[in-house]
């Protein structure tokens, strides 16, 4: 019981924290000009300050300290040392911007400090393509990879008001709830810290007006790095046979981040394909795809989430089946997804150019003139890419126009 209270506690000083921090970051965010400035690549319209990842910090990292009181957490300094890392490259990228590859680098020294000091690592794949205990070379050099691979997938996930953050509440209370249930009540206080801390933070960013910010490089590396430990330890802890255990850990723990790290990858693979460098900026997430379809942030995120949700009660629905299985129910269900904003509008674009191309001369002059468009030649946003269909009208006044690529 005494342990359920500490959580409560983290989740109430985590949250407290955070709310009385972010607006004085704004007033010295507005005072200094510290703003999120709006370019082609970016979906804000307004400047808003960027740097409520240090509100997240200091939530997280204090609201822990207190609530573990005399519980030993030795795990914690490790964890500690690696968001100190992320929090200064986070906060120099947010104020003058970085190269992707000084992040990388610091986001690889942070994970050789969780591994290499502190132990937390894979050492079992539980199966997974027939391997089970793995040897220390390779669990090095594959936690490592894990680590910087959910990193940048919450660092490319927030693209939008409250994604980043909501999905962090999602992966945080699951884990918070199931290390509790498994006695791992340190980093239980931990994740109920962050859900704390990202419930205050969320209610600025979405429906802030006054005091809106946006976590920034600064809270999505940290929420990486956490969210990292967390899939690891949660892997680890289920190699048990205790009756809280998953013994389908691997397929269930990649379910709970599938949005930010399956849609990191497809983007990367495009870019690849694209012969650009997976780190190029664009706007081919698939957040960015629902707000084209016309869907507000809020709606956007709801979405998502729910995607989430669903990918993870299939895992558990399917916990008896072969773990290839469920991680192929995984990528499968959500590739589908990703796919369907791109069909539907492309199937909305193609009924505005047939109702175009049933438009006479007089009537596309008007439309022209109603809608401060060029009619005759009209650029349509796909994938990224500009492609323009041109518009030719013919002599006579009632024929139909043709449509030319």
């Amino acid at each position: 019981m005494d342990y359920i209270f500490q959580d409560i506690i983290a989740i109430v000083i985590g949250a407290a924290i955070v709310y009385l921090t972010i607006p004085v970051i704004v007033r010295v965010s507005e005072a200094k000009n510290l703003y999120d400035v709006p370019n082609d690549r970016k979906l804000n319209q307004n400047v808003v300050p960027n740097l409520g990842g240090i509100a997240l910090f200091a939530g997280i990292s204090i609201s822990t300290i207190i609530s573990l009181r005399n519980l030993p957490y030795p795990d914690f300094r490790y964890i500690l040392a690696g968001m100190i890392l992320l929090f200064f490259i986070g906060i120099k990228d947010d104020i003058l911007t970085i190269s992707p590859r000084k992040k990388f680098i610091i986001q690889f020294i942070s994970a050789l400090i969780l591994i290499l000091a502190g132990n937390i690592r894979f050492t079992n794949l539980h199966g997974v393509f027939g391997i089970y205990e793995i040897n220390k070379i390779f669990s090095f050099i594959f936690s490592a990879l894990a680590i910087v691979a959910v990193i940048n997938a919450f660092n490319l996930i927030d693209g939008i008001d409250g994604l980043a953050s909501s999905i962090g509440i999602l992966v945080c209370l699951f884990f918070g709830v199931n290390f509790l249930l498994m006695h791992h009540f340190a980093y239980a206080i931990l994740c109920f810290s962050i859900v704390g801390s990202l419930g205050s933070f969320f209610i600025f960013n979405v429906f802030g007006k006054k005091n809106k910010i946006y976590m920034g490089d600064t809270g999505s590396l940290i929420l990486g790095l956490l969210v990292a430990v967390f899939v690891i330890k949660f892997n680890e802890f289920n190699l048990s046979e205790d009756v809280n255990s998953f013994h389908f850990s691997p397929a269930y723990s990649m379910a709970i981040i599938s949005i930010p790290l399956l849609d990191m990858f497809r983007v990367f693979i495009i870019r690849i394909f694209n012969k650009l460098s997976p780190f190029s900026p664009d706007m081919r997430h698939i957040h960015h795809k629902l707000i084209r379809l016309g869907f507000s942030h809020i709606n956007a995120t709801l979405i998502l989430i729910t995607v989430n949700l669903f990918l993870m009660c299939a895992v558990w629905l399917s916990q008896k089946l072969n773990p290839h299985i469920q991680l192929a129910i995984i990528i499968l269900a959500f590739a589908t997804f990703a796919y369907l904003p791109d069909l539907l509008y492309k199937m909305r674009e193609q009924k505005k150019l047939k109702t175009l191309e049933t438009y006479t001369e007089n009537e596309l002059a008007t439309f022209k003139t109603a809608s401060k468009l060029n009619v005759w030649n009209l650029s349509i946003k796909s994938d990224g890419y500009k492609r323009k269909k041109e518009l030719h009208l013919t002599s006579n006044d009632k024929k139909p126009v043709e449509s030319v690529f």
